[in-house]
């Protein structure tokens, strides 16, 4: 409802529902919704991503006017949620689980020391990521984690599962979050058109849906796919980027981010954030509301890495970065198994 009011339309409006988790049957009905587009993607944490893409290829079909995305789940409380549970039937329930990798705090350890070992990098690396999204949480009051830290401190943190320490995974968090979706002719009529984000390029892709079964366990393809094709279909490159938020549920998968999609050459991701680059008046300030590793992260946390962007773009954001026009959200769901990537701007292509 915040959402709508803030883009100047009601439920009436509404005529396409996005969403994970719940069915959008459920969303559609509980707001008074009669939607003639529906997406009930579920691929996990960048289900979001690819509900953007989705919406915006309807809109541009014709298929539904204004879509409504959203997001809503207790994370941390559990009021409402399933146990977690890894079933016997589910392939990494035969292949993975009974060697340990029961969830991804086990399971992204494999690909975590193999990244570092390829590198020749160590969990220093790990701690510098951490230390520089914590910057960014400092000063945003509905940051989880705000205390300053250092790259020893998270060294020595508690250990979850080698590599991690307890401050290189995710916090857990209740949270949600909604976007609005139209064609950018009909945003020109809206009150809130001087505050309109556009999408300029997007894609999607997937890879083993196993941690273990990656085609290299030291790179994302799914990354590289998806992210190679919102560049293209954006007609930009990493040079044009502004701005960029990466899913970050653990420390390493900014790493790959920078790497994967050709922000950094392979083997300098570590040196590029350890050198500030990513941090206030770097030359791309990354995941400037905390990011998973200290802002929020509710189990998908999809949706505010895409709703940060969109505040700094539209430069509502709580730690705003100044004189920036386009940002990258990349996401990653089910482990590494999907990847969503968009290119957003606050200038209309």
């Amino acid at each position: 409802m915040n959402a709508l009011a803030d883009a100047g339309l009601t439920v009436h409006d509404v005529d396409g529902i996005a969403t994970a988790g719940p069915m959008p049957v459920t969303v559609a009905h509980h707001l008074g919704i009669t939607p003639r587009w529906l997406d009930g993607t579920m691929v996990g944490g960048c289900s979001f991503m690819l509900h953007v893409r989705h919406a915006a290829a309807a809109i541009a079909a014709g298929a539904a006017d204004v879509v409504l995305i959203t997001h809503g789940e207790s994370g941390r409380s559990r009021v409402g949620m399933d146990p977690y549970e890894i079933y016997p039937h589910w392939i990494a329930g035969q292949f993975e689980a009974p060697y340990g990798a029961v969830g991804p705090y086990s399971a992204f350890t494999v690909p975590a020391m193999r990244f570092l070992h390829d590198r020749g990098m160590d969990r220093t690396e790990l701690a510098e990521v951490v230390v520089a999204q914590r910057e960014w949480a400092t000063d945003n009051p509905r940051a989880f984690r705000r205390k300053p830290t250092t790259v020893q401190q998270v060294l020595d943190g508690p250990m979850i599962a080698y590599p991690f320490s307890r401050d290189m995974c995710c916090v857990v968090t209740d949270g949600g979050g909604a976007l609005v979706l139209t064609a950018a002719d009909r945003a020109k009529d809206l009150p809130s058109a001087g505050r309109s984000v556009y999408l300029l390029g997007s894609g999607e892709s997937s890879e083993g849906s196993m941690v273990s079964q990656m085609d290299d366990i030291g790179s994302s393809g799914a990354f590289r796919r998806s992210s190679a094709e919102a560049f293209t279909t954006a007609g930009l490159g990493p040079t044009d980027i502004d701005h960029l938020m990466g899913y970050d549920a653990f420390a390493h998968l900014p790493l790959y981010i920078l790497e994967d999609l050709g922000f950094v050459p392979r083997g300098e991701s570590g040196a590029f954030i350890a050198e500030g680059h990513t941090r206030t008046g770097g030359s791309l300030p990354m995941n400037t509301n905390g990011g998973g590793l200290s802002y929020t992260h509710s189990g998908m946390y999809g949706m505010f890495a895409i709703q940060e962007a969109v505040r700094q773009l539209r430069h509502e954001a709580v730690v705003q970065v100044q004189g920036i026009s386009t940002s990258f959200v990349q996401g990653v769901g089910m482990y590494f198994a999907a990847s969503g990537s968009l290119v957003l701007a606050n200038r209309q292509p």
